[in-house]
């Protein structure tokens, strides 16, 4: 248990850093204009889903994570364990999120809660922490269901969410990458001109795209998107603009039109 609590502790720290890091440097160096509303407004709708989400973590999506850790249904064989286990669970954990990442494009109930992310008008490193608590819930109870079937132990999950949340604030952020270096690291990992195209305002370029650590998945099955990112890409959901946070929250659970 201590060892566990270490590990979670760990991940709390380092996404704090490696957020901070992030912040600091696409403010220094930035790879597209900063958008024309006032910062304040994107920071305070964006830190306001972050921080219920934060108070959610440790009373319902830890405590699921670590009894589903718990309740395999599935006996690892003792040659499946070690650090190379946790490399492969990983990425078969990676795989398993491009799928539901495209579900949530996909099926429309979903859709009305990942929509919510996607009404940022401009990315950058905050914009990973956007979420609506309802997709937080609906992630957490798969997830759930995915460790019980695999069996998969407690240390490989916040291994993988470590990484995971690494990965989000690095794709979504503004920072500006040298051309040639970028370039080289998509064909491994998801880079944010990648996953910029992603939150395109265009529909057929949201609907790609979908890779979350590493960028073969969309290869692989056919959803990575031709479009090449632009400083002035715009941003967001057609024929939609931001909302306010209350209007946020609220917007999965109204009808639409």
């Amino acid at each position: 248990m201590e060892t566990i609590a270490g590990l979670i502790n760990a991940k709390a720290a380092g996404v704090v850093v490696w957020l901070g890091i992030f912040f600091i440097a696409e403010r220094l160096l930035p790879q597209a204009p900063p958008p024309d509303e006032p910062g304040h407004d994107r920071l305070g709708r964006n830190g306001g889903l972050w921080l219920i989400n934060v108070v959610l973590s440790p009373l319902v999506v830890l405590p699921l994570t670590a009894w589903a850790a718990g309740h395999g249904l599935v006996a690892r064989p003792a040659w499946w364990s070690g650090w190379w286990a946790v490399g492969l669970d990983l990425v078969v954990l990676d795989g398993l999120i491009y799928w539901w990442h495209r579900a949530n494009h996909e099926l429309p109930p979903l859709w009305r809660f990942h929509g919510v992310h996607h009404l940022d008008r401009f990315l950058d490193s905050t914009s990973a922490l956007r979420f609506h608590f309802g997709e937080v819930l609906l992630s957490a109870a798969v997830r759930a269901a995915v460790i019980v079937l695999l069996g998969l132990p407690l240390a490989s999950i916040l291994v993988f969410e470590s990484a995971l949340l690494a990965a989000t604030i690095f794709h979504h952020s503004n920072l500006r990458l040298p051309h040639a270096f970028e370039r080289r690291l998509a064909l491994i990992l998801v880079t944010p001109s990648i996953h910029w195209v992603h939150h395109h305002r265009h529909r057929a370029d949201t609907d790609s795209n979908y890779s979350t650590i590493f960028s073969l998945w969309d290869r692989l099955f056919g959803s990575r998107s031709a479009t090449i990112r632009t400083p002035a890409m715009p941003i967001g959901i057609e024929d939609e603009d931001d909302l306010p946070l209350a209007q946020l929250l609220l917007r999965p659970f109204r009808r639409r039109r």
